[in-house]
């Protein structure tokens, strides 16, 4: 059974930085996307980024480009968002999300598999 687990939340000044990890386990198809959605209080969930399986293609939200980068290590199966120059608006959980295609998309209703989630809160 697919599952993804996401870590690395927890609150930091404007500014600053962080590492969100989703650690994938069980069976995946070779070709693939892990995406990256967060959702604020009161708000919709939104896409932020994404990564495929093979060629590290990647995609970004106009929000968060420049600032965040995607990565994934497969000899470890995760797949990690670092976020930098945070801002309070960057605050709300964060999912990780799966896909059985290789290319990206920010549209939820073609991720299968969530995550739990993990906050991140930027405030000083």
């Amino acid at each position: 059974q697919l599952q993804l687990v996401e870590s690395g939340g927890g609150l930091v000044q404007p500014g600053g930085s962080l590492r969100l990890s989703c650690e994938v386990s069980g069976f995946t198809l070779d070709y693939h996307a892990i995406a990256w959605f967060r959702q604020a209080p009161g708000k919709e969930r939104e896409g932020v980024s994404c990564i495929v399986s093979t060629g590290g293609s990647t995609l970004y939200s106009d929000s968060v480009k420049g600032r965040f980068t995607v990565s994934r290590d497969d000899a470890t199966r995760t797949v990690y968002l670092h976020l930098d120059s945070l801002k309070p608006e960057d605050t709300g959980v964060y999912y990780c999300a799966y896909k059985t295609t290789a290319r990206c998309t920010m549209a939820r209703h073609y991720y299968a598999t969530w995550g739990q989630g993990t906050q991140v809160t930027v405030s000083s």
